[in-house]
């Protein structure tokens, strides 16, 4: 996010990480573990993704990633008072006129918010913004709310497009050779 402008408010332990982890090329990124890239990195990924709405829930399903899938409840719950800590966390949902609006906590803080580096602790609170701006493109804002990481909210924007075709089997932990080349610096 730092590269795209996103001026982000780094708390200081944060932003220390953050400079280690580009100055040794995301050498320990979780997701080239074939770890879940978490929320909201799921949306900044290159892989397709997606999305199918039911009474009451939403899928978003990942082709990379892990190849996870996340349920956003949208049948008026709240959030769980104690959610157990998870990679893609609790995730509520609701339509505020044509955008649909996702509120996610209950994350493990063990994920990155972009393949650079920037870190999350077990603070972190994502509100997205889905908004289809025609058929084929899609505007998501992501808000980021990590008392532990950073000192203020903050925002970005991805725009994915309509995939063309089906999505394929991605199975990272499958023959994984990348392991080996993940030397840094």
């Amino acid at each position: 996010m730092v590269g795209s402008g996103v001026k982000v408010p780094f708390q200081p332990w944060a932003e220390k990480v953050y400079t280690e982890r580009k100055e040794n090329i995301s050498k320990d990124d979780p997701e080239a573990r074939c770890l879940p890239p978490g929320v909201p990195r799921m949306s900044t990924t290159p892989y397709p993704f997606r999305i199918m709405q039911t009474p009451g829930l939403t899928l978003i399903v990942y082709e990379g990633g892990a190849h996870v899938w996340r349920q956003i409840f949208t049948d008026g719950r709240k959030h769980e008072a104690d959610p157990n800590p998870s990679w893609l966390g609790d995730s509520i949902g609701w339509w505020e006129g044509d955008t649909f609006v996702v509120d996610t906590v209950g994350l493990n803080g063990k994920s990155w918010i972009d393949e650079s580096g920037l870190p999350t602790t077990d603070k972190l609170h994502v509100i997205e913004r889905f908004h289809r701006d025609d058929s084929n493109n899609m505007t998501i804002e992501h808000t980021v709310d990590d008392p532990g990481a950073y000192t203020a909210p903050w925002k970005f924007t991805t725009h994915p497009t309509l995939l063309k075709g089906e999505m394929i089997e991605y199975i990272c932990q499958e023959n994984n050779r990348d392991l080996e080349h993940l030397k840094g610096k």
